[in-house]
């Protein structure tokens, strides 16, 4: 019988999940009855709803329901429960460390403000981090649908807070929508000071966007970037850089950018030398977590249990995470492949 070693005990890192998409589902409900809002029934059923982004029309519905469970945050009590029950679910699935990626615009109005809705997220990590243990910095990302120039204003305020956790800069929402050179400013601010470059790319349009995101925001990693798969030259690119691609496979089906599992690119990327950062986006709508991905590597793609000790070193070597938090980590991947496996079934 084929003995495989638990993936929620191997330690990783978690490089790609949205603020409102972490949160349970359990919690959705509840905050929604605190706050007396009516949820669309898709949200309220404990299924993952049906979505497909693949058309505007889809990528519409989508975004609307990430709103609507975005308008459930109304006060600082719940920011603090959302970052510390993202956190508790990243411990159990094996994660040691977590980027969390936000917009702070979108809670802007309901906590006082962009500064105050910052720092209410900031010291809600902090807390997390002393109460947990968990290593957990904050991505903050522009939205693609918004004027370049709040993304100017959202990267200079990303810099000013770079020693109060904040590690990166991404660009999120539909990547049919605003050209990656409109946001170069942005960027290039982010980036001189001190933030890694961590646009989404290559998820609902092809190579070209993946492109863009290298040439015109000088990207260390790639949200998404799994279409890079349908172009050699970028592969080998994206490998010679040490380009990381923030891949989701349950988000990618989910969405219909793939209509199985096993047709999400994993092999075609990770053959081609190409690092990759699995990661679970939004699990409340998509209903997976972290280590769910790994499943899905193993069970759909054939990933050996050294193979995915490989992505996870993956993972870790892409994160901020301090050298000596990526030394623990990585000497945890060499303990857990070291270790006794269990035959499958039994884990």
């Amino acid at each position: 019988m084929e003995r495989v070693r638990d993936v929620s005990e191997l330690p990783k890192a978690h490089l790609h999940l949205h603020f409102t998409g972490s949160m349970r589902h359990t919690t959705l409900l509840e905050l929604a009855d605190k706050h007396g809002i009516h949820l669309p029934d898709a949200l309220t059923s404990g299924e993952p709803p049906k979505l497909r982004a693949t058309d505007e029309r889809g990528w519409f519905r989508f975004q609307r329901l990430y709103d609507a469970a975005r308008s459930c945050l109304r006060d600082p009590e719940d920011i603090r429960r959302l970052v510390r029950e993202a956190a508790e679910e990243d411990l159990k699935d094996g994660s040691g460390w977590l980027e969390i990626q936000v917009d702070p615009t979108s809670y802007a109005p309901r906590l006082g403000g962009l500064i105050p809705a910052l720092e209410i997220i900031l010291d809600a990590v902090d807390t997390t981090v002393r109460e947990t243990g968990l290593g957990m910095r904050v991505l903050v990302a522009a939205n693609r649908m918004k004027h370049p120039l709040d993304a100017r204003t959202l990267a200079r305020l990303a810099v000013r807070y770079a020693d109060q956790g904040i590690v990166g800069f991404g660009l999120s929402n539909d990547e049919r929508r605003g050209m990656a050179r409109d946001f170069d400013r942005a960027f290039a601010i982010a980036r001189e000071g001190g933030l890694l470059s961590a646009p989404h790319g290559g998820e609902l349009t092809g190579p070209a966007s993946v492109r863009d995101c290298l040439d015109d925001l000088g990207a260390s990693r790639i949200g998404h970037g799994v279409r890079a798969a349908e172009d050699p030259r970028l592969l080998k690119r994206l490998a010679d850089r040490g380009v990381t691609c923030e891949v989701c496979p349950a988000s990618n089906v989910a969405l219909g950018v793939y209509e199985k599992p096993e047709d999400v690119p994993l092999r075609t990327l990770f053959e081609a030398g190409v690092p990759m950062a699995l990661g679970a986006d939004d699990p409340l709508l998509f209903g997976s977590r972290l280590a769910a991905q790994y499943e899905i590597a193993r069970r759909h793609h054939g990933f050996t249990d050294a193979e995915l000790a490989e992505l996870a070193r993956q993972s870790i070597r892409a994160s901020a995470a301090p050298a000596d938090v990526r030394a623990k980590l990585l000497a945890g991947v060499d303990d857990w492949l070291s270790g006794p496996a269990a035959p499958r079934g039994h884990r």
